[in-house]
């Protein structure tokens, strides 16, 4: 095996594996590598999979996976640039129990269960943690299962939540420095205790909200997981968020998340106010990018060509654009059909439903261009997305 060839044995983790403390499977990742480079350079790693993992899928009915049977699973193209220069990002289960985000190694391979978002900043670990998120990410979603499972879908919950706008300082830190206490307190406490989930902690996390009893067991748990410590993380989290919002009239002295969990009128015009402000703010947003000026959650990656840190207007490709504009930003057409749907959906508030206009937006009006941009259209209209 050739020096580095430890690189291509990844830790991977599921969703079990994230309520419990990590079963430390292992697999080879060979991604990147025609099947004659993996024998060529990684020998021992090939032959494994060769006799291990190719009869299994040759008789897989997806032709990926028959063909190329060196790979594992379906690789997620876009997530592996945009973690390349973190050191972790943050994940949650796409159908759980209870919604909440944890921190993964980069070197971790994440299940197709698994929602990967390319972040390692505790600010935004502590926003998707909060009150305002989670609640929003419940409307926004979808359900599954007999016990009602809420389902995170990333092109509804997460691609168009409306962060708040906070500028670097003492805020932004305490958002921070709570949702790095968050996830470090889970992982300790179920280090100690490996019998505790995080499952069965956030129930009784609801139990305490809703002033139920608790049974021996959730007494145990309680005690193990010091559920009420992580409880006041939690109502301080959100206690802060509001603020960030300006939102601090939806505060009161009881924690806001009690309130939403005991239900009854009170709880439900709660949350029609706080998802009624989140619409809101969601509509200015998109009337901000239909000006030109995009929040951007990492400049850095997201946009580049920018070359700044904060965020400025951005000039998109149109017919009046003279020498004395601002150049415009030419976006990079993605080469998944799922990304290429989300591109569009993004540009539409701004750009409108003119294929011409959005397929100028990634630097081709060519006519494939167009009648794929097309067809996206028409298929958004058929699913009701679109008008």
């Amino acid at each position: 095996m050739l020096p580095g060839g430890e690189n291509r044995i990844r830790g991977y983790r599921n969703g079990r594996d994230l309520t419990s403390i990590p079963r430390e499977v292992m697999v080879i990742d060979l991604f990147g590598l025609t099947a004659e480079e993996s024998a060529e350079m990684y020998p021992s790693l090939y032959q494994h999979v060769l006799i291990h993992d190719k009869p299994e899928r040759d008789l897989n009915n997806r032709d990926f996976y028959r063909k190329n049977w060196w790979i594992f699973g379906e690789p997620r193209r876009e997530l592996r640039p945009a973690i390349a220069g973190l050191h972790r990002y943050i994940a949650t289960i796409e159908t759980s129990k209870h919604r909440f985000f944890t921190f993964l190694d980069k070197e971790i391979l994440p299940d197709n269960k698994l929602i990967a978002i390319a972040s390692n900043d505790g600010h935004v670990m502590g926003l998707l943690s909060s009150v305002v998120h989670v609640t929003w990410s419940l409307a926004a979603g979808s359900w599954l299962g007999v016990g009602n499972n809420s389902v995170y879908v990333k092109t509804r919950c997460f691609e168009p939540f409306p962060f708040p706008v906070i500028k670097e300082g003492e805020l932004r830190q305490r958002i921070r420095d709570l949702g790095e206490r968050i996830d470090a307190h889970r992982k300790h406490q179920q280090g100690l205790h490996p019998d505790i989930t995080l499952t069965g902690i956030y129930n009784v996390l609801q139990k305490l909200r809703t002033g139920e009893a608790l049974d021996a067991k959730e007494k145990a748990i309680h005690d193990k997981g010091l559920v009420s410590m992580l409880k006041r993380f939690h109502d301080d989290l959100d206690a802060i968020v509001l603020e960030a919002y300006g939102w601090t009239d939806l505060a009161s002295a009881i924690p806001l998340s009690d309130i939403l969990a005991r239900g009854g009128p009170d709880a439900e015009a709660l949350e029609q106010q706080l998802l009624t402000r989140l619409v809101a703010l969601n509509h200015e947003r998109a009337a901000e990018e239909a000006r030109g000026l995009i929040r951007w959650l990492r400049p850095d990656f997201q946009a580049p060509r920018t070359a700044i840190t904060q965020q400025a207007e951005i000039v998109l490709a149109d017919d009046n654009t003279t020498p004395d504009t601002a150049p415009p930003i030419i976006l990079d057409w993605p080469a998944e059909l799922p990304a290429q749907v989300a591109a569009v959906r993004k540009l539409l508030p701004s750009i409108g439903h003119d294929p011409q206009a959005l397929a100028a937006c990634f630097g081709r009006k060519s006519k494939k261009r167009s009648e794929h941009i097309t067809a996206i259209l028409d298929t958004l209209k058929s699913l009701g997305h679109i008008i």
